[in-house]
């Protein structure tokens, strides 16, 4: 079976670069694929893709394509749209900060699958790609999923030492285990983990 597809279109290539990251660390069975326009996209195979994360431009291009698939089509934005070309598509901020721009991506993926078939109804819709190949070399522990639920919620490291009643040097090194178990470094990948794994709800990061 193949994986899923996302396309990210977007001339940034920062920006482009910077959501494949947060995507992969998302949906790691997923592939992930950048182009710089639509033409692009459409020599790869332009509907072969479950979701199209494409910038204003880009829709405004190939509007007539991005209607028929406003099911699975979201905008890249970089301030609130107010322009009625976009009133039946969903949009993102790419520019609002990382804990809002990780709540905005949840948010999208949990709700935005309802056009995808085979999905468990008892499991969040994008639950299912979650379980791809990237597995923690061994289970969390009980205490380091607490650190981690405070990490995703914001928390800094005295923050969690009081929170939890321990060290600072404990919550240290409980972080460092848990990065080492789950391998990943960045807190936008552990957050993320911590949301689709239930240690927190999206509504509480």
């Amino acid at each position: 079976m193949q994986p899923p597809r996302i396309a990210i279109i977007d001339s940034n290539t920062l920006q482009a670069m910077g959501l494949k990251a947060i995507f992969t660390d998302l949906v790691p069975m997923a592939e992930v694929c950048t182009y710089v326009s639509f033409d692009e996209m459409e020599q790869d195979g332009a509907d072969d893709f479950f979701h199209y994360f494409v910038s204003a431009n880009s829709i405004l291009e190939r509007i007539d394509f991005f209607r028929a698939n406003r099911h699975k089509t979201i905008v890249l934005t970089t301030q609130q749209t107010t322009s009625p070309v976009f009133d039946h598509f969903r949009t993102l901020n790419i520019q609002q900060p990382e804990n809002s721009l990780i709540h905005a991506v949840l948010h999208l993926f949990s709700e935005g699958h309802k056009h995808m078939k085979n999905i468990p109804t008892d499991l969040p819709p994008f639950k299912k790609m979650m379980n791809g190949p990237r597995q923690p070399a061994e289970p969390i522990s009980q205490r380091e999923a607490e650190v981690l639920a405070l990490v995703a919620q914001g928390y800094i490291n005295k923050e969690i030492a009081d929170r939890l009643n321990i060290s600072l040097t404990t919550v240290i090194t409980h972080r460092k285990n848990i990065t080492e178990k789950l391998q990943m470094k960045s807190v936008s990948a552990l957050t993320i983990y911590a949301v689709t794994h239930g240690l927190v709800s999206i509504d509480e990061i």
